[in-house]
């Protein structure tokens, strides 16, 4: 499926495959384990994981299962959002080498601003503490691409203001109604990546009527037309999957969405309202 094999490209030039598998709540050993394998059958050459997801070690010997060479399957993960030191970050990168032992990663991202229990709080100085150690891991050609996830306008302009290196990646939630337009064109402006995780707003979205009425028109699942929504818009999806049925309908977005329907789209109100919102952005 060309979808899962064609690519965006980052500020330095690092190939992306546009679609990704996201590993958020699949638990680590066999359940994670069997999830990338079956991504990997499938197709998918990108997979994102992160140390808070504790299922690296999981994730990193299904991808050395695989039997594919390193460098044809994409792998991000995370550096835990509660680490804000400079040491704290390289050892906690030391530690996510040696849980996934692929000699190195493509892509590594800052997971949050804030740490998850105290989020909101400004920790402006110690991101720059952070990002500094971002920026020696690139230089070792350990990571071969940095960036966050998270991160709303201040945020990013706090680290673009003081980086040697500019972040080129910044992961988000992000789904129709639901797109953090501010952060978007920001992130987009500064030629960063926007990558949607929870695209799918984790199901909550997917018995949207309006949603289901135009999937109807092209015939395709809620879930398809949603992820196709990303990529018309250039955003990378992480669609999450542990059913084979539903890891290779996420793959199935060879169709295009025409202008009317996606200034529709891109007009609508947020389509799972119950769903938890991230609420320092937007």
């Amino acid at each position: 499926m060309a979808v899962l094999t064609d690519t965006f490209k980052l500020a330095n030039g690092t190939s992306i495959p546009q679609v990704g598998f996201g590993t958020w709540q699949i638990p680590g050993g066999q359940t994670a384990y069997d999830a990338v394998a079956n991504a990997l059958k499938t197709g998918y050459r990108h997979i994102d994981t992160a140390k808070a997801y504790a299922n690296e070690s999981s994730v990193g010997k299904a991808i050395r299962d695989s039997g594919l060479k390193r460098e044809d399957v994409f792998v991000t993960t995370k550096l835990p959002a509660e680490t804000k030191t400079y040491d704290g970050a390289l050892a906690d990168f030391q530690t996510t080498l040696d849980n996934l032992d692929l000699g190195y990663v493509d892509l590594y991202l800052i997971h949050a601003p804030w740490p998850w229990n105290d989020i909101g709080k400004d920790c402006d100085a110690q991101n720059l503490e952070v990002w500094r150690a971002m920026e020696k891991i690139y230089a070792s050609g350990k990571a071969k691409a940095i960036g966050v996830s998270n991160f709303n306008v201040h945020d990013l302009q706090n680290i673009i203001s003081n980086a040697k290196v500019l972040p080129m990646v910044d992961q988000i939630q992000y789904y129709v109604g639901y797109t953090e337009p501010k952060i978007t064109k920001f992130a987009q402006d500064h030629n960063m990546l926007v990558e949607a995780y929870s695209p799918l707003a984790t199901g909550d979205m997917l018995n949207n009527t309006d949603i289901q009425e135009m999937a109807n028109k092209y015939h395709v699942s809620p879930a398809q037309l949603a992820l196709r929504f990303c990529l018309e818009n250039g955003i990378l999806p992480l669609p999450k999957a542990t059913h084979q049925a539903h890891i290779e309908a996420n793959a199935q977005l060879d169709f295009s969405i025409d202008a009317a329907d996606m200034a529709t789209l891109n007009a609508m109100a947020d389509t799972a309202t119950n769903h938890t919102h991230n609420g320092t952005q937007g």
